[in-house]
């Protein structure tokens, strides 16, 4: 029990007020729902604390704080103490036992006092403040708890960041263990960093903080190949996926085509809760600001001929691979083509092209059965969807308030769709979407090949490291 205990480590997020300290925390423990972030000063009001688990066991503890104040009083106070002036953590004891003092110093109290129990303490800086004075008698003041510190760079990203001037002032200072870490932002190679800075100052815990570094890398690996498996999933379905109807008949075809888009927005939706759970947020938290989501779906039309231009993905040509058997809808129009008639006329709408050729019988065609299917344009938009949120959610720190970005052009607009969704086309049987069907093994393949294809244009972005 006791060789437990010695091996978690304890460590503290310190700073002045509304540095960033809980989105810090957050973004570390990889949960949105810690604590209480807000644009004013004060809003951690006590200590609060979150573990680090593996396996069941808890490998660090974070303990969130409340903002310094009043550094420079306390300072003031401190040394008009008498005794020992080198022995920093006996002042900090005398301030602690000091009613008065306790009750002035409130905030600085409760820091101090968890400061003396942890093992090590992150200073979070907000680099878009200028270097002054009360900021280095915070400093000063920790410095004597005689706690190893590493000193956080928060908002490096911002146009007004001071890095540079921050850097040089903890070096007049003597504090050279300095990392940039924007609190807001999800960057796996940068909390790597983080964690192996506090390994080089803590010999006591490097296996602690090994084992916890191999425990996110593995973790990260896994949720990237959930994520592209689960789209790659979503994309075979969609992709393979038909609704038959009778041609003679107007509200056999109306109802055909509106069990096919509802069929494709569901597991689109499916897909879309998946990814938000594997990066653990939830359609909750998304209140229309910060993804291109509302209450956790998309609000653009998938089937929307202005939402396909609108990304960059042309609609203009026939579309379905069954198009020199006539069997065609060019959806630019919402019309047929290449003399298929007016069988369903443009209530077809963009995005579902007629399936013949594509697994259906010639007895199909001689008793009048059509079938449709989701057409390649649409296929690029739903992939492209997917692709935007999954790197979204791979960046993004549990304590942005900021909405997501997505690309301005979409990597599949113009290349080829890959030869598992090309494939799926002529398969209906591979899509868990199409009534009484088994998939066959061949399915579980694609998926599979897809999936590889999907992880490789992801890692292609370069916006996060590859040592995630």
């Amino acid at each position: 029990m006791s060789s437990k205990r010695s091996s978690m480590l304890s460590l503290a997020v310190v700073g002045h007020t509304n540095t960033g300290k809980t989105s810090l925390v957050r973004t570390l423990l990889h949960r949105r729902d810690f604590g209480d972030i807000r644009d004013r000063a004060g809003t951690t009001r006590q200590v609060t604390s979150a573990p680090l688990i593996v396996d069941g066991e808890s490998l660090i503890t974070l303990y969130d704080s409340p903002g310094l104040e009043d550094a420079p009083g306390l300072l003031e106070w401190l040394d008009d103490q008498p005794g020992a002036r080198h022995d920093g953590p006996e002042r900090i004891h005398a301030l602690l036992t000091d009613p008065q003092a306790r009750e002035r110093f409130d905030h600085e109290v409760r820091v101090l006092d968890l400061m003396l129990n942890v093992d090590v303490a992150l200073y979070v800086i907000d680099v878009r403040e200028p270097v002054l004075e009360k900021y280095l008698d915070e400093l000063a003041v920790l410095a004597l708890c005689g706690k190893p510190m590493l000193a956080v760079l928060n908002f490096v990203a911002s146009e007004h960041a001071r890095e540079s001037d921050w850097r040089d002032a903890l070096a007049r200072i003597g504090l050279h263990t300095v990392l940039a870490f924007d609190a807001v932002i999800r960057d796996p190679a940068t909390e790597r960093r983080l964690f192996e800075k506090l390994s080089s100052q803590l010999d006591a815990f490097s296996s602690t903080l090994e084992r916890w570094l191999a425990f996110r890398s593995d973790e990260e690996q896994l949720r990237l190949r959930a994520a592209v498996e689960a789209i790659a999933e979503l994309l075979i379905d969609v992709a393979a996926a038909q609704s038959e109807a009778d041609h003679h008949c107007q509200a056999d075809r109306a109802r055909a085509l509106a069990d096919l888009h509802a069929a494709v927005r569901a597991r689109e939706q499916a897909c879309v809760a998946a990814l938000l759970d594997l990066y653990r947020f939830g359609s909750e938290d998304y209140a229309g600001d910060d993804l291109p989501l509302t209450d956790g779906q998309w609000g653009e039309d998938l089937f929307d001929p202005a939402t396909l231009r609108h990304h960059g993905i042309r609609t203009t040509g026939h579309a379905g691979i069954g198009a020199g058997a006539g069997a065609a809808v060019d959806v630019a129009t919402g019309g047929l083509s290449l003399g298929a008639g007016t069988l369903i006329g443009a209530a077809l709408g963009a995005g579902v092209g007629l399936a013949r050729g594509l697994g259906g019988r010639v007895g199909d065609r001689l008793s009048g059965r059509i079938r449709l299917m989701v057409t390649e344009p649409t296929l690029r938009l739903l992939a492209w969807r997917q692709l935007q949120l999954l790197t979204g959610l791979r960046q993004r720190g549990h304590a942005s308030q900021a909405p997501l970005q997505t690309a301005e052009k979409e990597r599949w607009a113009e290349e080829k769709l890959p030869a598992p969704l090309n494939r799926a086309r002529r398969h209906p049987a591979w899509s868990a979407l199409n009534p009484a069907v088994t998939p066959p093994p061949a399915r579980s393949r694609a998926v599979r090949e897809l999936a590889e294809v999907l992880g490789k244009t992801v890692a292609g972005q370069g916006s996060v490291s590859s040592d995630a």
